[in-house]
């Protein structure tokens, strides 16, 4: 005879900050920003998480769940790991570049869904 067990205690979880964080659109027309390779659009998702209520929540959250990669709390992982300094692809310059400094600015038109 085959006995199914059924399970009713309610799972509990402590995120009820992701609800206030300011890249949920409940749409999903962030996501590609918070996980793109370009450097520039990596900038804009950490501008975005700068302004965040749910900034240091969101990073802690993502630390102990070692995120493989994205930007999570203002901070790109690579590998499970922050990766501090995420430079665009090519040679390096022979001369330092002045930090990248973006502010927050509109969405890329392939990103907006009418």
């Amino acid at each position: 005879m085959l006995e199914l067990i059924i399970d009713n205690t309610p799972t509990y979880t402590n995120e009820g900050w992701r609800t206030r964080g300011r890249c949920r659109d409940l749409v999903g027309t962030l996501t590609p920003l918070f996980f793109s390779e370009n450097f520039y659009e990596i900038a804009r998702a950490k501008a975005i998480c700068s302004a965040c209520p749910v900034m240091s929540e969101c990073f802690e959250a993502a630390t102990e769940r070692h995120e493989p990669w994205g930007v999570w709390g203002g901070e790109l992982f690579e590998n499970g790991r922050v990766c501090r300094d995420k430079r665009p692809r090519g040679r390096p310059p022979k001369r330092s570049r002045p930090h990248l400094i973006v502010e927050e600015v509109p969405l890329p038109p392939d990103l907006v869904r009418a």
